[in-house]
């Protein structure tokens, strides 16, 4: 079976990512939890990194054990089914704290996916 292109998946998660973090640029915990349409935004955002995390090959997930992707991809669960229960400072450490290197694994894995299908290395 032929593995399909990462790149989509990648793309959505690093725009995703970016998105989030520029509603979060200067965001304390406490404006954050004051600001129902800023926690919209950005729970909207977590869901899409959430969901486009669940289709990376596996291959790629192993080459990042540094990224907890099982909790990346378990996060849109809770965000989906039991939004009431998200502590707002909890939100905010996750885009603070687990976003960034997220971000640079996707960075590095759009390139490598990138350059196969153009017949790269």
């Amino acid at each position: 079976m032929v593995e399909r292109s990462p790149v989509p998946r990648l793309s959505d998660m690093i725009e995703a990512i970016a998105l989030v973090g520029v509603e979060m640029d200067g965001v304390t915990p406490d404006m954050l939890a004051a600001d129902r349409r800023k926690r919209w935004l950005v729970e909207r955002g977590l869901e899409i990194v959430s969901e486009a995390s669940r289709h990376l090959p596996d291959s790629m997930k192993a080459r990042h054990p540094e990224i907890p992707l099982a909790k990346v991809a378990g996060i849109g669960n809770v965000l989906r089914h039991e939004y009431q229960r998200i502590a707002h400072d909890i939100l905010w450490r996750v885009v603070r704290d687990n976003l960034p290197p997220l971000e640079r694994a996707c960075q590095e894995e759009l390139a490598a996916a990138r350059a196969r299908e153009q017949g790269g290395t």
